[in-house]
């Protein structure tokens, strides 16, 4: 019933519907179910975008698992977390309303969300990989936030930035911080 619910909920109404952050009797109207079968399916609205999310991210995740290179998991490190980031720049400018309300929602950090942490989690494995590379957990950080919704959605509306710069702009940014090594030592609190 989830799965023909969360099939129904990717019809354009509803998907609408749930974008202007609509109640969920806005979205259950707009899918053509009743609203208690909406939450019964998804809990609340929250649920809803996170299956919806999940939906349209599955062929990633599939690609990423075991697909082949630039994504999958025979790729080398320094190729593969620039394939990473990429995927993740372009699944948010194809689902920027949809991330950007799921990174929104009443979580109140987008850092606690599961698929930020599954992200983080594997960006951190494959830097880990890379020689010389010290902080992979920081590094990861600092390499998804180029990829955050409300960023992107910035760059998009208020920037015009087209979607093959803002890739290539990644890529150059990505190969920087991958090409720069360990930072020198840092200063110390001395008292």
């Amino acid at each position: 019933m989830a799965e023909e619910l969360s099939s129904t909920a990717r019809c354009t109404p509803a998907v609408r519907a749930c974008r202007r952050n609509g109640s969920m009797a806005d979205v259950a109207a707009a899918a053509g179910v009743g609203k208690g079968t909406l939450f019964r399916a998804f809990g609340d609205r929250a649920g809803l975008l996170r299956a919806l999310y999940e939906s349209r991210l599955e062929p990633v995740g599939q690609a990423i698992e075991t697909g082949p290179p630039p994504l999958g998991p025979a790729t080398p490190p320094r190729e593969r977390v620039p394939a990473l980031l990429d995927a993740v720049l372009c699944f948010k400018l194809d689902n920027r309303r949809l991330a950007l309300a799921l990174e929104e929602d009443g979580s109140g950090s987008p850092y606690r969300a599961e698929h930020y942490e599954r992200w983080h989690g594997l960006l951190r494995a494959v830097l880990e990989q890379i020689p010389g590379l010290t902080d992979s957990g920081f590094t990861a950080h600092a390499l998804l936030a180029a990829t955050r919704a409300d960023l992107v959605e910035h760059l998009v509306r208020e920037e015009h930035l087209a979607r093959e710069s803002m890739r290539q702009q990644l890529a150059h940014f990505v190969n920087r911080v991958l090409a720069s090594g360990p930072p020198p030592q840092g200063p110390t609190d001395e008292k």
